[in-house]
């Protein structure tokens, strides 16, 4: 399956896709703010494309459970010199990770060309219609609650029928603001409202996810249900745990997956997705 507009990208293909997330913030849970000026940032999504990753993320605001928002000035401030100089030299698709809609229509202007919106287009009524206008991309993810209290006691009676119900909600209501259908993902939102054990659950279900006909997008990289099932604190020092998030998530019907650690997630793949062929032969 390929997107409009995103030609170079095979999702659902012999191979799972890889998102490289790339934090501009000074507050980021995984790697405490080290790419946060855009000297570096730059120089980080170069070592991003050059393990192998699909799409580069760039974020400018913490969605960490517990933070604070920031501004739309400062969260331009920070991205918006990124995605310019990104889009002018590396070879990939980059995706802006905002939900303000001001902020995705500047880098949409400046080169990026997916939305990850956290929010499924709820937190700005206006964001869909930018993305509609500017003909980009979406991805469509779930989250129960605004970051500072989403991981207060999250309840749910089936959490993978809910999921799934909600992002079929998200589809339609991208679809009202005249977002193409054909240029939509959708992100379960491990860890955005939800326990280690939904999220276990989830990654079990994606195949139900996917049963809605696009794109599932799967991000679990050093996230609290890592160390919560590894016992690992150190966010950063997650990658075992990670990796076997990424190649479960693929073999189980995610397209892509969005991570910190690209290469050794490539080289897991490789062989999670060969797994995968061999069940569809």
């Amino acid at each position: 399956m390929r997107l409009p507009g995103l030609p170079e990208l095979d999702f659902g293909g012999a191979r799972t896709l890889v998102l490289g997330v790339l934090n501009v913030t000074p507050d980021s849970f995984s790697d405490g703010g080290l790419f946060a000026g855009a000297e570096a940032a730059v120089a980080r999504a170069r070592q991003l494309v050059g393990e192998g990753a699909d799409v580069v993320d760039v974020g400018g605001e913490s969605t960490r459970p517990g933070s604070a928002g920031v501004s739309e000035a400062e969260e331009l401030r920070r991205v918006l010199p990124v995605v310019e100089a990104l889009a002018a030299e590396i070879p990939v698709p980059l995706s802006i990770d905002t939900t303000k809609a001001a902020v995705a229509r500047a880098c949409l202007r400046a080169g990026a060309r997916i939305v990850n919106d956290v929010s499924a287009l709820e937190a700005d009524p206006a964001m869909g219609g930018a993305i509609a206008e500017a003909g980009a991309a979406v991805i469509l993810m779930h989250r129960r609650g605004a970051p500072r209290t989403m991981q207060d006691d999250p309840r749910y009676d089936d959490v993978v029928a809910e999921v799934r119900a909600a992002l079929a909600a998200a589809l339609a209501r991208a679809a009202a603001a005249g977002v193409d259908p054909a240029r939509t993902l959708v992100d379960p939102g491990f860890g955005f409202g939800k326990t280690a054990a939904h999220n276990v659950a989830l990654l079990a279900g994606l195949g139900v996810l996917a049963s809605l006909g696009r794109p599932v997008v799967a991000g679990l990289s050093r996230k609290a249900t890592i160390g919560a099932l590894t016992g690992v604190a150190d966010p950063a020092a997650r990658l075992h745990g990670s990796v076997a998030a990424a190649c479960l998530a693929a073999v189980n019907g995610a397209a892509m997956v969005r991570v910190h650690d690209v290469a050794p997630t490539r080289e897991a793949l490789a062989v999670a997705d060969a797994v995968r062929a061999a069940r569809r032969a």
